[in-house]
Protein backbone atom coordinates (compact mmCIF):
# COMPACT_ATOMS: atom_id res chain seq x y z
CA UNK A 1 0.00 0.00 0.00
CA UNK A 2 1.17 3.65 -0.97
CA UNK A 3 0.60 6.32 1.44
CA UNK A 4 0.43 9.88 0.63
CA UNK A 5 -0.46 13.04 2.80
CA UNK A 6 -3.04 13.80 0.48
CA UNK A 7 -5.04 12.31 -2.35
CA UNK A 8 -7.83 14.08 -4.64
CA UNK A 9 -9.84 11.55 -6.50
CA UNK A 10 -11.26 13.24 -9.86
CA UNK A 11 -9.25 16.05 -11.91
CA UNK A 12 -11.81 18.52 -11.98
CA UNK A 13 -11.36 21.20 -9.88
CA UNK A 14 -10.62 19.37 -6.87
CA UNK A 15 -7.53 19.30 -8.75
CA UNK A 16 -6.91 23.12 -7.40
CA UNK A 17 -6.47 22.09 -4.30
CA UNK A 18 -4.32 19.18 -4.46
CA UNK A 19 -1.95 21.93 -6.34
CA UNK A 20 -1.84 23.74 -3.11
CA UNK A 21 -1.02 20.85 -1.08
CA UNK A 22 1.38 20.09 -3.20
CA UNK A 23 2.96 23.74 -3.38
CA UNK A 24 3.05 22.95 0.66
CA UNK A 25 5.42 20.21 0.20
CA UNK A 26 3.09 17.60 1.07
CA UNK A 27 2.92 14.27 -0.96
CA UNK A 28 -0.49 14.13 -3.59
CA UNK A 29 -1.93 11.68 -4.92
CA UNK A 30 -4.82 11.69 -8.04
CA UNK A 31 -6.87 9.45 -9.25
CA UNK A 32 -8.48 9.93 -12.60
CA UNK A 33 -10.24 6.92 -14.23
CA UNK A 34 -11.14 9.69 -17.57
CA UNK A 35 -9.33 12.28 -19.49
CA UNK A 36 -7.79 15.11 -16.88
CA UNK A 37 -10.22 17.69 -16.08
CA UNK A 38 -13.18 16.70 -15.02
CA UNK A 39 -16.68 16.88 -17.04
CA UNK A 40 -16.00 20.50 -17.30
CA UNK A 41 -13.55 20.61 -20.19
CA UNK A 42 -13.92 16.95 -21.36
CA UNK A 43 -17.92 16.64 -21.72
CA UNK A 44 -19.64 19.75 -20.23
CA UNK A 45 -19.15 23.49 -20.21
CA UNK A 46 -15.96 23.92 -22.55
CA UNK A 47 -16.91 21.37 -25.55
CA UNK A 48 -20.74 22.17 -25.24
CA UNK A 49 -19.83 26.09 -25.24
CA UNK A 50 -17.59 25.89 -28.19
CA UNK A 51 -20.02 24.09 -30.54
CA UNK A 52 -22.98 26.50 -29.21
CA UNK A 53 -20.71 29.25 -30.07
CA UNK A 54 -20.91 27.98 -34.27
CA UNK A 55 -24.67 27.86 -33.58
CA UNK A 56 -25.08 31.47 -32.63
CA UNK A 57 -22.71 32.84 -35.79
CA UNK A 58 -24.93 30.57 -38.04
CA UNK A 59 -27.99 31.78 -36.41
CA UNK A 60 -26.79 35.89 -36.72
CA UNK A 61 -25.88 35.33 -40.77
CA UNK A 62 -29.34 33.45 -40.90
CA UNK A 63 -31.34 36.14 -38.99
CA UNK A 64 -29.16 39.26 -41.68
CA UNK A 65 -32.66 39.42 -43.41
CA UNK A 66 -33.97 41.13 -40.45
CA UNK A 67 -31.91 44.45 -40.89
CA UNK A 68 -31.89 44.22 -44.82
CA UNK A 69 -28.82 42.43 -45.39
CA UNK A 70 -28.91 39.73 -48.07
CA UNK A 71 -26.41 37.06 -46.63
CA UNK A 72 -26.74 33.32 -47.26
CA UNK A 73 -24.76 30.14 -46.00
CA UNK A 74 -22.90 28.43 -48.83
CA UNK A 75 -22.13 25.39 -46.65
CA UNK A 76 -21.31 24.17 -43.31
CA UNK A 77 -18.65 21.51 -42.19
CA UNK A 78 -20.59 20.09 -39.55
CA UNK A 79 -18.46 17.12 -39.04
CA UNK A 80 -15.13 19.70 -38.89
CA UNK A 81 -16.64 21.79 -36.63
CA UNK A 82 -17.01 18.78 -34.32
CA UNK A 83 -13.94 17.61 -34.75
CA UNK A 84 -11.67 20.24 -34.32
CA UNK A 85 -13.46 21.29 -30.67
CA UNK A 86 -13.12 17.76 -29.30
CA UNK A 87 -9.35 17.88 -30.50
CA UNK A 88 -8.51 20.97 -28.57
CA UNK A 89 -10.65 20.08 -25.38
CA UNK A 90 -8.17 16.36 -25.70
CA UNK A 91 -5.60 18.55 -26.33
CA UNK A 92 -6.04 20.24 -22.86
CA UNK A 93 -6.85 17.23 -21.54
CA UNK A 94 -3.20 15.76 -22.36
CA UNK A 95 -2.09 18.89 -21.57
CA UNK A 96 -2.87 18.46 -18.18
CA UNK A 97 -1.98 14.71 -17.71
CA UNK A 98 1.70 15.58 -18.82
CA UNK A 99 1.79 18.27 -16.63
CA UNK A 100 0.97 16.13 -13.63
CA UNK A 101 3.23 12.87 -14.85
CA UNK A 102 5.92 15.60 -14.88
CA UNK A 103 5.75 17.06 -11.59
CA UNK A 104 7.74 15.02 -8.78
CA UNK A 105 4.92 17.05 -6.37
CA UNK A 106 2.22 14.94 -7.68
CA UNK A 107 1.51 11.07 -8.26
CA UNK A 108 -1.27 10.21 -10.70
CA UNK A 109 -2.95 7.06 -10.72
CA UNK A 110 -5.09 5.71 -13.49
CA UNK A 111 -8.26 3.81 -12.75
CA UNK A 112 -11.24 4.47 -10.55
CA UNK A 113 -11.12 4.65 -7.15
CA UNK A 114 -13.24 2.48 -4.76
CA UNK A 115 -12.66 2.71 -0.85
CA UNK A 116 -12.09 -0.09 0.86
CA UNK A 117 -11.21 1.55 4.67
CA UNK A 118 -10.91 4.48 6.41
CA UNK A 119 -9.11 6.97 3.70
CA UNK A 120 -8.05 4.36 1.54
CA UNK A 121 -9.07 3.41 -1.71
CA UNK A 122 -8.01 0.33 -4.33
CA UNK A 123 -7.68 1.39 -7.44
CA UNK A 124 -10.20 -0.71 -10.64
CA UNK A 125 -9.48 -0.45 -13.78
CA UNK A 126 -7.02 1.54 -15.91
CA UNK A 127 -3.08 0.93 -15.67
CA UNK A 128 -2.65 0.71 -11.93
CA UNK A 129 -5.31 -1.42 -11.69
CA UNK A 130 -5.06 -3.63 -8.25
CA UNK A 131 -3.20 -0.56 -6.37
CA UNK A 132 -3.73 0.78 -2.85
CA UNK A 133 -3.69 3.96 -1.67
CA UNK A 134 -3.87 5.57 1.59
CA UNK A 135 -3.69 9.77 2.36
CA UNK A 136 -3.93 11.21 5.91
CA UNK A 137 -6.65 13.46 3.90
CA UNK A 138 -9.08 12.73 1.28
CA UNK A 139 -11.03 15.05 -1.49
CA UNK A 140 -13.54 13.30 -2.98
CA UNK A 141 -14.39 15.41 -6.21
CA UNK A 142 -15.51 12.33 -8.30
CA UNK A 143 -18.63 14.32 -9.96
CA UNK A 144 -21.07 13.21 -11.78
CA UNK A 145 -22.59 11.61 -14.71
CA UNK A 146 -26.09 11.47 -17.09
CA UNK A 147 -28.65 10.03 -15.14
CA UNK A 148 -30.86 7.50 -17.17
CA UNK A 149 -34.43 7.27 -16.49
CA UNK A 150 -36.27 4.11 -16.14
CA UNK A 151 -38.21 4.14 -19.07
CA UNK A 152 -39.76 1.19 -20.37
CA UNK A 153 -37.24 -0.36 -23.37
CA UNK A 154 -34.71 2.16 -22.76
CA UNK A 155 -32.30 -0.60 -22.99
CA UNK A 156 -32.99 -2.01 -26.10
CA UNK A 157 -32.96 1.17 -28.37
CA UNK A 158 -29.69 2.89 -29.06
CA UNK A 159 -29.34 6.79 -27.18
CA UNK A 160 -27.22 9.28 -26.77
CA UNK A 161 -26.51 11.46 -23.58
CA UNK A 162 -24.84 14.81 -23.45
CA UNK A 163 -21.45 12.64 -23.45
CA UNK A 164 -22.15 11.04 -27.26
CA UNK A 165 -24.15 14.04 -28.50
CA UNK A 166 -20.77 16.45 -28.11
CA UNK A 167 -19.02 14.11 -30.19
CA UNK A 168 -21.50 13.56 -32.80
CA UNK A 169 -20.51 14.21 -36.54
CA UNK A 170 -23.38 14.47 -38.40
CA UNK A 171 -26.78 16.22 -36.95
CA UNK A 172 -29.87 13.82 -36.87
CA UNK A 173 -32.33 14.79 -39.13
CA UNK A 174 -35.11 14.65 -36.21
CA UNK A 175 -33.66 14.62 -32.90
CA UNK A 176 -35.84 13.43 -29.59
CA UNK A 177 -35.06 14.56 -26.32
CA UNK A 178 -36.36 13.84 -23.00
CA UNK A 179 -35.64 15.96 -20.54
CA UNK A 180 -36.40 19.78 -20.14
CA UNK A 181 -33.21 21.64 -18.46
CA UNK A 182 -30.58 23.32 -19.80
CA UNK A 183 -28.81 20.19 -21.51
CA UNK A 184 -31.82 19.92 -23.22
CA UNK A 185 -32.12 23.52 -24.18
CA UNK A 186 -28.65 23.89 -24.80
CA UNK A 187 -28.23 21.18 -27.09
CA UNK A 188 -32.10 21.75 -29.16
CA UNK A 189 -30.45 25.01 -29.70
CA UNK A 190 -27.04 23.53 -31.08
CA UNK A 191 -28.67 20.67 -33.42
CA UNK A 192 -31.96 22.40 -34.69
CA UNK A 193 -29.70 26.01 -35.73
CA UNK A 194 -27.91 22.96 -38.21
CA UNK A 195 -30.67 21.73 -39.14
CA UNK A 196 -32.02 19.42 -37.37
CA UNK A 197 -35.93 19.11 -36.50
CA UNK A 198 -36.09 18.44 -32.63
CA UNK A 199 -38.53 17.51 -30.61
CA UNK A 200 -38.67 17.88 -26.76
CA UNK A 201 -40.71 16.01 -24.50
CA UNK A 202 -40.44 17.08 -20.42
CA UNK A 203 -42.51 16.20 -17.36
CA UNK A 204 -42.64 19.80 -15.57
CA UNK A 205 -45.02 22.52 -17.10
CA UNK A 206 -41.91 24.74 -18.84
CA UNK A 207 -38.71 23.87 -20.17
CA UNK A 208 -35.43 25.36 -17.58
CA UNK A 209 -37.94 24.65 -14.29
CA UNK A 210 -35.10 25.80 -12.77
CA UNK A 211 -35.67 29.49 -13.84
CA UNK A 212 -37.97 32.09 -12.43
CA UNK A 213 -40.95 30.95 -13.62
CA UNK A 214 -42.09 33.98 -15.64
CA UNK A 215 -38.57 33.40 -17.34
CA UNK A 216 -39.29 29.86 -18.01
CA UNK A 217 -42.73 30.58 -18.84
CA UNK A 218 -40.99 33.09 -22.06
CA UNK A 219 -38.21 30.65 -22.55
CA UNK A 220 -40.44 27.60 -22.99
CA UNK A 221 -42.67 30.15 -25.83
CA UNK A 222 -39.67 30.90 -27.90
CA UNK A 223 -38.82 27.24 -28.08
CA UNK A 224 -42.30 26.05 -28.79
CA UNK A 225 -42.31 28.41 -31.80
CA UNK A 226 -38.81 26.71 -32.84
CA UNK A 227 -39.64 23.33 -32.28
CA UNK A 228 -42.20 20.64 -30.65
CA UNK A 229 -42.48 20.99 -27.46
CA UNK A 230 -44.28 18.94 -25.41
CA UNK A 231 -43.97 19.89 -21.67
CA UNK A 232 -46.45 18.49 -18.63
CA UNK A 233 -45.22 14.80 -20.26
CA UNK A 234 -43.85 12.04 -19.16
CA UNK A 235 -41.97 9.82 -21.39
CA UNK A 236 -43.10 6.25 -20.39
CA UNK A 237 -41.74 3.76 -23.11
CA UNK A 238 -39.46 3.61 -26.06
CA UNK A 239 -39.22 1.63 -28.87
CA UNK A 240 -37.04 1.33 -32.08
CA UNK A 241 -37.63 -0.36 -35.37
CA UNK A 242 -36.67 0.30 -38.91
CA UNK A 243 -33.66 2.96 -37.79
CA UNK A 244 -36.24 4.94 -36.00
CA UNK A 245 -36.73 5.71 -32.52
CA UNK A 246 -40.24 6.11 -30.83
CA UNK A 247 -41.36 7.76 -27.83
CA UNK A 248 -44.69 7.37 -25.61
CA UNK A 249 -45.34 10.19 -23.44
CA UNK A 250 -48.40 10.28 -20.80
CA UNK A 251 -49.48 13.86 -19.45
CA UNK A 252 -47.85 14.35 -16.29
CA UNK A 253 -49.42 16.69 -13.31
CA UNK A 254 -46.80 18.18 -11.55
CA UNK A 255 -46.80 19.82 -7.54
CA UNK A 256 -48.12 17.90 -4.45
CA UNK A 257 -50.05 15.27 -6.47
CA UNK A 258 -47.73 14.60 -8.79
CA UNK A 259 -48.10 11.53 -11.29
CA UNK A 260 -49.56 10.55 -14.63
CA UNK A 261 -52.75 11.78 -15.29
CA UNK A 262 -55.09 8.79 -16.16
CA UNK A 263 -57.50 8.77 -18.81
CA UNK A 264 -55.77 11.34 -21.55
CA UNK A 265 -54.13 10.33 -24.06
CA UNK A 266 -50.25 9.88 -24.84
CA UNK A 267 -47.85 11.29 -27.13
CA UNK A 268 -46.05 9.73 -29.41
CA UNK A 269 -42.92 11.21 -31.36
CA UNK A 270 -40.85 9.06 -33.52
CA UNK A 271 -37.30 10.65 -34.84
CA UNK A 272 -33.94 9.16 -35.93
CA UNK A 273 -31.97 9.73 -32.58
CA UNK A 274 -33.02 10.11 -28.99
CA UNK A 275 -30.88 12.27 -26.66
CA UNK A 276 -31.65 11.22 -23.18
CA UNK A 277 -30.93 14.70 -21.12
CA UNK A 278 -32.64 14.15 -17.49
CA UNK A 279 -30.38 15.06 -15.36
CA UNK A 280 -27.05 13.99 -13.76
CA UNK A 281 -26.41 11.14 -11.15
CA UNK A 282 -23.09 11.57 -8.70
CA UNK A 283 -20.49 9.18 -8.69
CA UNK A 284 -20.93 7.68 -4.90
CA UNK A 285 -22.10 4.32 -5.92
CA UNK A 286 -19.02 3.51 -7.58
CA UNK A 287 -16.65 4.60 -4.96
CA UNK A 288 -18.48 2.69 -2.33
CA UNK A 289 -18.58 5.42 0.15
CA UNK A 290 -19.50 3.49 3.01
CA UNK A 291 -16.07 1.92 3.28
CA UNK A 292 -15.23 4.81 4.99
CA UNK A 293 -18.27 6.09 7.03
CA UNK A 294 -18.87 8.91 4.25
CA UNK A 295 -23.00 9.96 4.21
CA UNK A 296 -25.02 10.39 1.52
CA UNK A 297 -28.58 12.19 1.18
CA UNK A 298 -31.46 10.55 -0.89
CA UNK A 299 -30.34 11.25 -4.02
CA UNK A 300 -26.57 9.93 -3.52
CA UNK A 301 -25.13 12.89 -3.19
CA UNK A 302 -22.29 13.37 -0.25
CA UNK A 303 -23.54 14.90 2.66
CA UNK A 304 -21.39 17.75 4.26
CA UNK A 305 -21.01 19.97 6.82
CA UNK A 306 -20.62 24.59 6.21
CA UNK A 307 -17.33 23.79 5.61
CA UNK A 308 -17.18 21.12 3.01
CA UNK A 309 -16.60 18.52 5.87
CA UNK A 310 -17.89 14.96 5.38
CA UNK A 311 -19.09 12.82 8.51
CA UNK A 312 -15.57 10.65 7.54
CA UNK A 313 -12.79 11.54 9.73
CA UNK A 314 -10.14 13.19 7.20
CA UNK A 315 -12.54 13.33 3.99
CA UNK A 316 -13.59 16.15 2.20
CA UNK A 317 -15.43 16.34 -0.49
CA UNK A 318 -16.82 19.41 -3.38
CA UNK A 319 -17.95 20.10 -6.82
CA UNK A 320 -20.86 18.09 -8.59
CA UNK A 321 -20.51 15.32 -6.22
CA UNK A 322 -22.21 17.27 -3.51
CA UNK A 323 -24.68 18.41 -5.13
CA UNK A 324 -25.19 21.97 -3.93
CA UNK A 325 -25.06 23.74 -7.10
CA UNK A 326 -23.96 21.62 -10.11
CA UNK A 327 -22.02 24.48 -11.73
CA UNK A 328 -18.28 24.72 -12.20
CA UNK A 329 -18.12 28.46 -11.07
CA UNK A 330 -19.72 26.94 -8.25
CA UNK A 331 -17.50 23.80 -7.97
CA UNK A 332 -14.67 26.69 -8.47
CA UNK A 333 -16.20 28.69 -5.56
CA UNK A 334 -15.74 25.35 -3.11
CA UNK A 335 -12.49 24.74 -4.24
CA UNK A 336 -11.62 28.10 -2.85
CA UNK A 337 -13.51 27.42 0.12
CA UNK A 338 -11.69 23.71 0.65
CA UNK A 339 -8.37 25.11 0.38
CA UNK A 340 -9.11 27.85 3.23
CA UNK A 341 -10.73 25.07 5.46
CA UNK A 342 -7.74 22.17 5.14
CA UNK A 343 -4.78 24.37 5.05
CA UNK A 344 -5.90 27.24 7.05
CA UNK A 345 -5.90 27.99 10.44
CA UNK A 346 -9.64 29.06 10.79
CA UNK A 347 -12.77 27.32 9.25
CA UNK A 348 -15.16 29.45 7.26
CA UNK A 349 -18.49 28.34 5.74
CA UNK A 350 -18.98 28.23 2.02
CA UNK A 351 -21.02 31.13 0.96
CA UNK A 352 -23.25 30.01 -1.52
CA UNK A 353 -25.35 33.68 -2.36
CA UNK A 354 -25.79 34.80 -5.26
CA UNK A 355 -24.64 31.66 -7.17
CA UNK A 356 -25.32 33.10 -10.44
CA UNK A 357 -26.31 30.50 -13.74
CA UNK A 358 -26.65 30.98 -17.31
CA UNK A 359 -27.86 28.57 -19.79
CA UNK A 360 -26.34 29.41 -23.12
CA UNK A 361 -29.12 28.86 -25.69
CA UNK A 362 -31.36 30.96 -27.69
CA UNK A 363 -32.39 32.95 -26.05
CA UNK A 364 -29.77 33.04 -23.69
CA UNK A 365 -31.05 32.61 -19.41
CA UNK A 366 -29.36 33.58 -16.46
CA UNK A 367 -30.35 34.62 -13.26
CA UNK A 368 -29.23 34.93 -9.52
CA UNK A 369 -31.23 34.45 -5.81
CA UNK A 370 -34.20 33.57 -5.58
CA UNK A 371 -37.29 33.29 -8.23
CA UNK A 372 -40.68 34.74 -7.48
CA UNK A 373 -42.08 31.67 -7.08
CA UNK A 374 -40.26 30.33 -4.09
CA UNK A 375 -41.06 33.49 -2.37
CA UNK A 376 -44.46 32.97 -3.22
CA UNK A 377 -44.21 29.90 -1.81
CA UNK A 378 -42.61 30.87 1.64
CA UNK A 379 -44.55 33.60 2.10
CA UNK A 380 -41.75 36.12 1.81
CA UNK A 381 -42.88 39.99 1.06
CA UNK A 382 -41.40 41.47 -2.10
CA UNK A 383 -41.49 43.76 -4.94
CA UNK A 384 -41.08 43.11 -8.99
CA UNK A 385 -39.78 45.13 -11.79
CA UNK A 386 -39.36 44.20 -15.08
CA UNK A 387 -38.11 45.99 -18.55
CA UNK A 388 -38.04 44.69 -22.24
CA UNK A 389 -34.75 44.87 -24.20
CA UNK A 390 -36.32 46.12 -27.39
CA UNK A 391 -37.57 49.15 -24.68
CA UNK A 392 -33.70 50.32 -24.85
CA UNK A 393 -31.55 51.87 -27.91
CA UNK A 394 -29.05 49.24 -28.18
CA UNK A 395 -32.21 46.21 -27.50
CA UNK A 396 -34.30 47.76 -30.42
CA UNK A 397 -31.57 48.47 -32.54
CA UNK A 398 -30.79 44.70 -32.03
CA UNK A 399 -34.09 43.90 -32.80
CA UNK A 400 -33.92 42.17 -29.49
CA UNK A 401 -36.70 40.11 -27.53
CA UNK A 402 -36.82 39.29 -23.46
CA UNK A 403 -36.41 40.92 -20.28
CA UNK A 404 -35.09 41.44 -17.47
CA UNK A 405 -36.62 40.79 -14.35
CA UNK A 406 -35.54 42.12 -10.39
CA UNK A 407 -37.23 41.16 -7.36
CA UNK A 408 -36.70 43.14 -4.22
CA UNK A 409 -37.47 42.77 -0.31
CA UNK A 410 -39.55 46.09 0.59
CA UNK A 411 -36.40 47.83 2.06
CA UNK A 412 -34.85 47.50 -1.69
CA UNK A 413 -32.47 44.71 -0.84
CA UNK A 414 -32.50 42.27 -3.88
CA UNK A 415 -33.60 39.00 -3.66
CA UNK A 416 -33.26 38.22 -7.30
CA UNK A 417 -32.80 39.10 -10.67
CA UNK A 418 -33.46 36.99 -13.61
CA UNK A 419 -33.07 37.90 -17.34
CA UNK A 420 -34.11 36.03 -21.04
CA UNK A 421 -32.21 37.50 -23.62
CA UNK A 422 -29.59 38.37 -25.92
CA UNK A 423 -25.92 38.25 -23.72
CA UNK A 424 -28.35 37.17 -20.28
CA UNK A 425 -25.03 35.29 -18.96
CA UNK A 426 -23.03 38.69 -19.47
CA UNK A 427 -25.42 41.14 -18.33
CA UNK A 428 -26.28 38.82 -14.86
CA UNK A 429 -22.75 39.63 -13.56
CA UNK A 430 -23.49 43.17 -12.72
CA UNK A 431 -26.14 42.22 -10.53
CA UNK A 432 -23.71 39.38 -8.83
CA UNK A 433 -21.20 41.57 -7.95
CA UNK A 434 -24.08 44.17 -6.52
CA UNK A 435 -24.71 41.38 -4.40
CA UNK A 436 -21.90 40.18 -3.27
CA UNK A 437 -19.87 43.27 -3.03
CA UNK A 438 -22.20 45.96 -2.76
CA UNK A 439 -24.67 47.42 -0.58
CA UNK A 440 -27.19 44.55 -1.99
CA UNK A 441 -29.44 47.20 -2.97
CA UNK A 442 -31.92 48.60 -5.82
CA UNK A 443 -29.10 51.88 -5.44
CA UNK A 444 -26.23 50.13 -6.52
CA UNK A 445 -27.41 49.54 -9.60
CA UNK A 446 -29.13 53.21 -10.29
CA UNK A 447 -26.68 54.78 -9.46
CA UNK A 448 -24.07 53.55 -11.40
CA UNK A 449 -23.34 55.63 -14.46
CA UNK A 450 -24.00 52.99 -17.82
CA UNK A 451 -22.93 53.56 -20.98
CA UNK A 452 -25.67 55.00 -23.41
CA UNK A 453 -26.67 53.30 -25.31
CA UNK A 454 -25.38 50.12 -24.31
CA UNK A 455 -27.03 46.80 -23.81
CA UNK A 456 -26.87 47.13 -19.53
CA UNK A 457 -29.19 49.60 -19.91
CA UNK A 458 -31.76 47.31 -19.50
CA UNK A 459 -30.77 46.03 -16.26
CA UNK A 460 -30.42 49.69 -15.31
CA UNK A 461 -33.73 50.43 -16.10
CA UNK A 462 -35.24 46.92 -14.49
CA UNK A 463 -33.93 48.70 -11.21
CA UNK A 464 -35.57 51.87 -11.34
CA UNK A 465 -39.19 52.70 -11.48
CA UNK A 466 -42.01 51.48 -9.64
CA UNK A 467 -41.70 47.92 -8.07
CA UNK A 468 -45.28 46.06 -8.13
CA UNK A 469 -45.47 44.18 -4.44
CA UNK A 470 -45.78 40.68 -4.60
CA UNK A 471 -47.70 40.28 -7.72
CA UNK A 472 -50.46 42.80 -6.54
CA UNK A 473 -51.38 46.37 -7.47
CA UNK A 474 -49.75 48.35 -4.80
CA UNK A 475 -46.74 50.18 -6.56
CA UNK A 476 -43.61 51.11 -4.22
CA UNK A 477 -40.94 53.39 -5.62
CA UNK A 478 -36.98 52.85 -4.06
Amino acid sequence: MQEFDFMVIGTGSGLDVANVAANQGQSVAVVEKGPLGGTCLNRGCIPSKHLLYHADVLETVERADEFRIDATVEDVDFAEIVRSVNEEVSEDAESIRRGLESSSRHDLFDGEARFVDDRTVDISGGEDDGTRLRAETVLVAAGTRPAVPDIDGIDEVEYMTSTEALQLETPPEHLVIVGGGYIAAELGHFFGTFGSEVTIVGRRPNLLPEADEEVAAAFTDRYADRFTVHTGHMATAVSEGNGRITVEARPYEYGDDAGIVDGEDPVSVTGDALLVASGRVPNTDVLNVEATGIETDDRGFVETDEYLRTDAEGVWALGDIVGEYLLKHSANHEARAAVRNIFGEDLQPVDYSAMPFAVFASPEVAGVGAGEEELREDGSEYATNTYQYGDTARGDAMNADGFVKVIIDLDGAILGCHIVGPDASTLIQEVVVVMKSGSGTVQDVRNAVHVHPALPEVVQRAFSGQFTRGGDEHDHDH
